[in-house]
């Protein structure tokens, strides 16, 4: 049963499972980052999508703004092509590319699976699944621990 137990948490920890864990990371693991830490939601408000209404519901096909604007997008659905869930973080990938391991306090570990327009430098999203929470979230400065 230990042997078991063991096996599961490193294919966990390997596999960047453990998004939803809230666990702090051990001392001495990754180094610490002072970040703006956001946060964000599948809202129109949050990630610029909007539908063209000229097509019959509920059919209307879901279009992006920013330097993509007018292409279609399925909402929920990240820049590196996974699905949206707890443990999502959107993040400046030229500085912290897909696949980057964060703690972020008060929220958790998540893993670096988006990008925004406005997420530059050492700032960050994280995901939350109503509007509700994630304004509830606010805006904070936080150490993240950044784990590559």
């Amino acid at each position: 049963m230990k042997l078991l137990r063991v096996i599961l948490l490193s294919v966990l920890v390997l596999t960047g499972g453990c998004a939803g864990v809230s666990n702090p990371p051990a001392k001495g693991q990754g180094r610490k980052v002072r970040m703006v830490v956001t946060a964000y939601d599948n809202s129109p408000e949050s990630t610029g999508w909007r539908r063209k209404f000229f097509t019959f519901p509920p059919f209307r096909p879901v279009y992006t703004s920013g330097k993509l604007k007018g292409k279609r997008k399925k909402v929920g659905i990240t820049a590196d092509g996974t699905r949206v869930r707890k443990g999502t973080i959107a993040a400046d990938t030229t500085r912290y590319p897909f696949g980057t391991r964060m703690y972020v306090p008060g929220y958790g570990w998540g893993v670096v699976h988006d990008r925004g327009s406005a997420i530059k430098g050492n700032h960050i999203d994280v995901w939350f699944p109503s509007r509700k929470k994630a304004l509830e979230w606010g805006k904070k400065t936080l150490e993240v621990t950044v784990i590559r």
